[in-house]
């Protein structure tokens, strides 16, 4: 059942809700949500970069040691990050919360099969009328993109950390392209949220928060566990 409480009016732009104030409720669940992401990003992003140096630096041993330890760090960022994301469309679905939502550039992403997905995404922008399919639209290909793009990151640095990669040239060139593109996902997954909180009502921001908590945890189950809970969630929804 939806919530009685509409939306919020939302900005004229996805621009104008980027520049637009947070009341102070809303602001600290954007910083809490932005902060968290920002730290697994970093730890992913600190690591990655030594591993790069050492491989430069020509001590190859440890460069391999320190690129096993990002695939661990992807999936926590993944994690988060699909979370968030799965949040987003979920709390949508189920409110009617209708935020501004910007078409995907291919041109903000380095790898082809992220720029393809990019592509389609903007493609179909076109012919979605609705803005809350717009919106959906995006927040449901972001996910599957991040998805994409950790299993790529994630076979590429255990490949190399395992030294099982017939061609370690290029699986140094894949983790450095989904690195890239995951960190393009991040971005627009933090404005999407901000363009989010700026039409939610306040009184869905505890909801919401246990949506972004759920979610998270059922991004570490199994594909086939998440398909039984989500099964389960949306009959009782639908009672």
């Amino acid at each position: 059942m939806k919530d009685a409480v509409r939306s919020l009016p939302r900005g004229m732009s996805v621009k104008d809700d980027w520049r637009a104030w947070l009341p102070q409720e809303k602001s600290q669940v954007f910083h809490k949500q932005v902060y968290e992401l920002e730290c697994s990003y970093a730890m992913l992003s600190v690591s990655l970069d030594e591993a790069i140096e050492l491989r430069q630096l020509g001590h190859a041993g440890k460069s391999l040691q320190a690129v096993g330890i990002t695939s661990g760090l992807c999936k926590l960022l993944t994690r988060e990050l699909t979370g968030l994301l799965r949040a987003l469309a979920e709390h949508a679905k189920h409110y009617g919360t209708i935020p501004n939502a910007a078409a995907l550039d291919a041109a903000n992403f380095q790898g082809a099969r992220a720029q393809r997905s990019a592509r389609m995404s903007a493609l179909l922008n076109h012919v979605l009328f609705s803005q809350r399919l717009q919106f959906l639209h995006k927040v449901s290909t972001l996910e599957e993109m991040v998805e994409d793009l950790a299993k790529g990151f994630r076979h590429a640095a255990d490949e190399l950390a395992e030294r099982n990669s017939l061609n370690p040239k290029k699986m140094w060139a894949e983790v450095d392209a989904d690195h890239y593109d995951l960190n393009t996902c991040l971005r627009e997954a933090i404005v999407v949220l901000k363009s989010f909180l700026i039409v939610l009502p306040e009184s869905q921001l505890g909801a919401f928060e246990n949506t972004v908590r759920q979610q998270s945890e059922e991004a570490e189950l199994p594909s086939r566990q998440r398909l039984i809970r989500h099964g389960r969630m949306t009959a009782i929804a639908g009672e």
